[in-house]
């Protein structure tokens, strides 16, 4: 893996996990970041793309394809391998300190 962070933001979170079940264009992802979260996570467009670029840079996701929709160019990006593996380890770590917290709570309840 390349330059990345050990952990990743929540955009950066539900962005990997959209391209979980293949290659989605900018639109999609943003839609796909939206269903996931309810609604609660919106992504601007700005922070989409700037948020692909550096994840594209670190080597999490890299372009799959284009094609032109209404003259226009959509291109499409894919989770890497190391993406795949990023997205896992976070998972885990995030399930790992929910039970902390969920476990503490249900101590403090008895």
């Amino acid at each position: 893996m390349r330059n990345q962070s050990p952990t990743l933001t929540e955009s950066q979170y539900f962005l990997l996990a959209a391209l979980l079940d293949g290659p989605l264009h900018g639109y999609g992802i943003i839609k796909a970041t939206e269903q996931a979260t309810d609604g609660r996570l919106r992504l601007a467009v700005g922070t989409l793309y700037g948020a692909l670029e550096r994840l594209e840079r670190a080597g999490l996701v890299e372009a799959d394809h284009e094609e032109i929709v209404d003259g226009r160019a959509r291109r499409y990006y894919r989770l890497t391998d190391d993406g795949g593996a990023m997205l896992q380890r976070e998972a885990l770590r995030l399930q790992q300190a929910a039970a902390v917290v969920i476990g503490r709570a249900r101590t403090a309840e008895a």
